[in-house]
């Protein structure tokens, strides 16, 4: 039967394959109404004292993605040869508090958020402003240059672009580029937008303009035309997921290795909805890694993957050959031990995934090892609260605020106070006697929220 319906709809996307670059049709829109909140995550913990959260960091400082006293001070006087912002990465193995003075010149700052990226970080504070630090090669961070941002800065857009400073809700860092969404709902985005001479073009998704970079936040018009309005966005290193306050999942960037997720190899230049699951009217989230994208459904608890999958990221199984162009080339539903299963959350990182079911069991694959998905039996009674991904590495967040971590921990993304490979969930010890409510994981590094419990 999975059969049949992938070859009907293969059949319905090839009749209605067209050019996605230089023109855009207008997007059919049916009203949807349902909430896509989720209320059981540490993200949605609010600050019930009137203390500020303790902001931990560890793993692979690069280029000041972790902003430590040592590398403050260097940061403020400029990168030297051989100094710590120009080994490729100082290695920190256990959580460290950071001084939130020195780092933001503000000790009481209250922060809401922390989003670690590939190799940046950006703090949002209560006041809905920004800050920025890490690499910026490409003009990601939105500082209007492109040179790393090697302290703290508040993101502060030209009166060019109408996001205000202070007017965003959330912000996605990806390799190349990222995502911001504001209070309103409008979508910018910043940074490399592809070449048709390398993986592709298109992924901040404006449409054909001749810069191959944007290095300020630039609204997505094409979103604001159709009255549709962001509420999370996913950016991997050349392509970029939305899934709008309608339920609709929509696509820009390379469309290599099934990327856009709508079987048409062909780059798309604009947001463009993913074909297969148009019929599919409750998505409540999406999530992806570095080639690959992910999206759940709310009644049935349904996982559907399409991306690049020679490392078993799409959790199919067809990747198990390992073969280095295996992919998805539009939206799959996993099955394997998910099937019967309700997902009520998912996470994605580099190349691989991870599942809550509704009845609390915790499922991986990915990484070149797990083609489908597996269940986390180790962690015994642990009633898993939140989770996040990030190269090789899941941390997982207890009801307690406490975190276990595993997997690679050769960068020190594990926190154990050591770089060895880690098989099974364990307890980071310099994080007991803390709360953590907001936790964010980077391709080399981590951030979290705490609530400071034991005094």
């Amino acid at each position: 039967m999975y059969y049949l319906f992938k070859m009907s709809t293969l059949c319905r996307i090839v009749a209605n394959i067209n050019l996605k670059g230089l023109y855009r049709s207008p997007m059919k829109r049916e009203l949807r109404s349902f909430s896509t909140a989720n209320t059981d995550d540490v993200s949605s913990v609010k600050n019930e004292s009137n203390e500020p959260h303790s902001l931990y960091f560890w793993g692979t400082n690069q280029k000041g993605s972790i902003p430590t006293k040592d590398v403050l001070e260097e940061g403020r006087k400029g990168a030297v040869s051989g100094g710590l912002l120009d080994r490729g990465g100082v290695l920190i193995d256990h959580p460290v508090k950071i001084d939130l003075g020195d780092a933001f010149g503000n000790e009481s700052i209250s922060i809401r958020d922390v989003v670690c990226g590939p190799t940046a970080t950006a703090i949002i504070t209560s006041e809905n402003t920004t800050f920025m630090v890490g690499e910026n090669k490409c003009g990601q961070l939105g500082q209007g240059h492109k040179n790393d941002v090697l302290i703290p800065t508040l993101l502060s857009p030209p009166d060019s672009t109408p996001l205000h400073y202070n007017e965003i809700d959330n912000i996605v860092l990806g390799q190349n580029m990222s995502a911001i969404i504001d209070k309103n709902g409008e979508l910018y985005t910043m940074g490399y937008n592809g070449s048709t001479m390398k993986e592709g073009v298109g992924c901040l998704g404006h449409g054909y303009f001749p810069e191959e970079y944007l290095t300020i936040p630039t609204l997505v018009k094409s979103l604001v035309e159709d009255g549709c309005k962001a509420q999370q966005v996913v950016v991997g290193n050349e392509h970029m997921t939305v899934l709008t306050d309608e339920g609709e999942v929509l696509v820009a960037g390379s469309g290599g290795y099934g990327r856009c997720g709508n079987l048409d190899p062909v780059d798309q230049l604009f947001l463009e909805p993913v074909e297969l699951l148009e019929s599919e009217s409750d998505i409540c989230q999406i999530a992806g890694g570095k080639d690959f994208s992910l999206a759940l459904t709310k009644k049935d608890g349904i996982i559907f993957a399409w991306g690049r999958n020679h490392k078993g990221q799409c959790g199919t199984g067809s990747g198990l050959s390992v073969e280095m162009y295996a992919m998805e080339a539009m939206p799959v539903p996993i099955e394997g031990m998910l099937e019967g299963r309700k997902v009520v959350k998912i996470a994605a990182g580099y190349s691989h995934a991870v599942a809550l079911t509704e009845n609390g069991e915790l499922f991986i694959w990915g990484m070149g090892t797990i083609h489908q998905p597996e269940l986390v039996t180790a962690l015994g009674d642990t009633k898993v609260k939140d989770f996040v991904c990030g190269q090789d590495y899941t941390i997982i967040v207890d009801e307690q605020g406490q975190l276990r971590s595993f997997g690679r921990g050769k960068t020190g993304v594990l926190g154990l106070a050591s770089e060895k490979f880690a098989a099974e969930p364990t307890l980071v010890e310099g994080m007991i006697g803390k709360k953590v409510v907001k936790l964010s994981a980077g391709w080399k590094h981590v951030a979290c929220l705490a609530e400071e419990v034991d005094h």
